[in-house]
């Protein structure tokens, strides 16, 4: 039987998926839950050593000669000071040991609790990996338990061996040991040299019928991995799934910006939709994609290939990282012969794309960067600010070998304006960049930069204030307005002609239509900035009503969905989110 401590039974439950069964106790209170639970399972070795600086040693000549890794557990507070030691020891000498702290409820630090101390990352210079794990309340929490302890496991033998340290928090003593069966876990596995391991997954790509490939961010993807990943698609029973900053296009990825969004596809779509693997790699990514997929984790295997090895958990349900270059992964696959892409799975996505409708769109900010992005020439450089000036891109088509950057790794307003001109100075092509109001007056002084590339097109969306707040229903009454929005009347032209750029200015479809030709002029002699006055409520409703027009009808989608806007709209935002808190418990 097994403790109630959901922590303690996934770390067990790892330890067997990792084979690793000798274990090191000293006695203690706080770490009784994972003594007692394995010193009844036969699959466990334990050794009793009271003193936790004996123990650690003892570990480590016990790891030394077995050539396996080896647990160490003891209880909260100064015992776990007496692992500094053998724990340095192990660090220098390259032994694989798992620290296992027991610790009490963090919320208690620092009051005067008995027994504790601070142990979260207290050997962090002489460990491999410190993890210090969540109370788990919910499945998010032990989602999140369990990629922690597969990262700290990971390490033990990760570009050489060493420690790794586990922190396990609990909020009250506990012993009770009433679990028949340890939880279903997922063992992570990192690839890289292991040619049997390669082969393995290979052959179970050959038999997939769903693969989906997500491409995040690259500045700078080679031609290599582009002509790899076409080859890719053509053999596999694969999509591929692309959005702007990934800089890689071909004739048959997907973009699934729009029909991916929270507020055109449906849970029951999404399922339909569902791959049976997907493949990562790249930076961040914007698309709806993952928030949707998150929603049916563990239904699928998620493959990552990270060239550093790092545990990026985009879809909550990552099974494999493969150590390496996208390029040298897409080759390594593409060795197979006679395999061919049935296209089922593709052509199924591609009919969801294509079911998009894009109308005539009234004067908006949707209106504006539509027709700027549709007429960006080849060959140039597109900086988009974040949120909106993303999601509206990805919307439309831009033409071929346009250089698309985002400063989406953090998402932040603050540099949008100056990396753009970092990335104009560095090129003599014409370049664009698409930003909205708050992001351009927080980082204005960059307009100041000299010996700047002339050939730059800004296009200014002043709405008057953060639309990204209406859009996301963040926007509750005048007082929001002000603080949430930050509603303004603030214009850009006094700025913009005081340091020498060419200003003009739209506030209605026939002045934007009329300096539309200006803005886009080619070689231009000045810089120019075009600001477009909109209305920052429309501009969030606008998007709202595209999507309506484009979304595929659901009855039973549509009645629940209809039902709930109703609600919001009749009790208010707040309450309707704490009446859906109340009924999911």
């Amino acid at each position: 039987m097994y403790t109630e401590l959901k922590s303690y039974q996934i770390i067990i439950a790892l330890l067997k998926k990792y084979n690793i069964k000798h274990c090191v106790l000293s006695a203690g209170s706080r770490n009784v839950p994972f003594v007692h639970s394995i010193e009844e399972d036969s699959y466990f070795k334990c050794y009793s050593v009271v003193d936790e600086r004996s123990a650690g040693y003892f570990a480590l000549g016990l790891a030394q000669e077995l050539n396996e890794p080896v647990v160490i557990s003891c209880t909260s507070s100064t015992a776990t000071c007496n692992y500094w030691p053998p724990v340095a020891e192990a660090f220098y000498q390259g032994v694989p040991i798992i620290v296992l702290t027991s610790d009490r409820n963090p919320a208690m630090l620092g009051q005067w609790e008995d027994q504790m101390i601070d142990q979260v990352g207290m050997y962090d210079r002489h460990v491999k990996k410190s993890v210090n794990l969540p109370i788990i309340h919910d499945r998010d929490d032990e989602i999140y338990c369990q990629r922690l302890v597969n990262e700290a496991l990971l390490e033990l033998d990760h570009h050489g061996k060493g420690p790794v340290h586990i922190n396990v928090p609990m909020k009250s003593y506990n012993n009770s040991f009433n679990i028949k069966q340890l939880p279903e876990v997922t063992k992570i596995e990192r690839i890289y040299d292991d040619n049997q391991a390669w082969n393995n997954k290979i052959i179970q790509l050959k038999n997939a019928k769903r693969i989906l490939v997500t491409c995040g961010q690259i500045s700078n993807p080679s031609n290599e991995l582009k002509k790899e990943l076409e080859i890719f698609f053509k053999k596999y029973n694969s999509a591929i799934s692309i959005e702007y900053m990934s800089n890689i296009q071909f004739e048959n990825t997907l973009n699934l910006n729009v029909c991916m969004d929270a507020r055109f596809v449906t849970d029951k779509k999404v399922k339909e939709l569902l791959p049976d693997i997907i493949i990562s790699f790249g930076g961040n990514i914007f698309s709806g994609i993952k928030e949707q997929f998150r929603k049916f984790c563990g239904t699928f295997e998620h493959w990552l290939i990270q060239e550093d090895g790092k545990v990026i958990d985009l879809y909550k349900s990552i099974t494999t990282i493969f150590e390496c270059k996208p390029e040298c992964f897409f080759s390594k696959c593409n060795e197979e012969e006679k395999i061919e892409n049935d296209r089922m799975y593709f052509n199924q996505l591609k009919k969801y794309v294509n079911s998009v409708v894009i109308p005539e769109f009234p004067y908006s900010h949707i209106y504006a960067i539509k027709n700027v992005v549709e007429n960006i020439p080849e060959n140039s450089i597109l900086h988009l600010s974040i949120n909106n000036s993303i999601r509206i891109t990805n919307f439309f088509k831009l033409k071929d070998n346009i250089k698309v950057y985002a400063n989406i790794g953090t998402h932040g307003i603050d540099g949008c304006l100056s990396s753009f001109l970092g990335q104009a100075s560095a090129s003599n092509k014409e370049s664009f960049l698409i930003i909205g109001d708050l992001a351009f007056f927080y980082d204005m002084n960059a307009l100041r930069i000299k010996k700047m590339n002339k050939r730059l097109h800004i296009l200014l969306i002043n709405n008057h204030g953060g639309s990204e707040f209406y859009f996301n229903k963040m926007w509750k009454n005048q007082a929001s307005d002000l603080h949430t929005t930050a509603r303004h009347s603030t214009k850009a032209e006094g700025w913009a002609k005081e340091n020498n750029y060419k200003y003009i200015s739209a506030i209605d479809k026939k002045s934007f239509d009329q300096n539309l030709n200006i803005f886009m002029k080619l070689n231009s002699d000045e810089p120019i900035l075009f600001e477009v006055f909109t209305e920052m409520s429309d501009d969030a409703q606008n998007i709202y009503n595209f999507f309506d027009i484009s979304r595929p009808k659901d009855t039973k989608s549509e009645i629940i969905r209809n039902s709930k806007e109703l609600i919001k709209k009749t009790i208010g935002q707040e309450k309707a989110q704490k009446i859906a808190g109340i009924l999911k418990k």
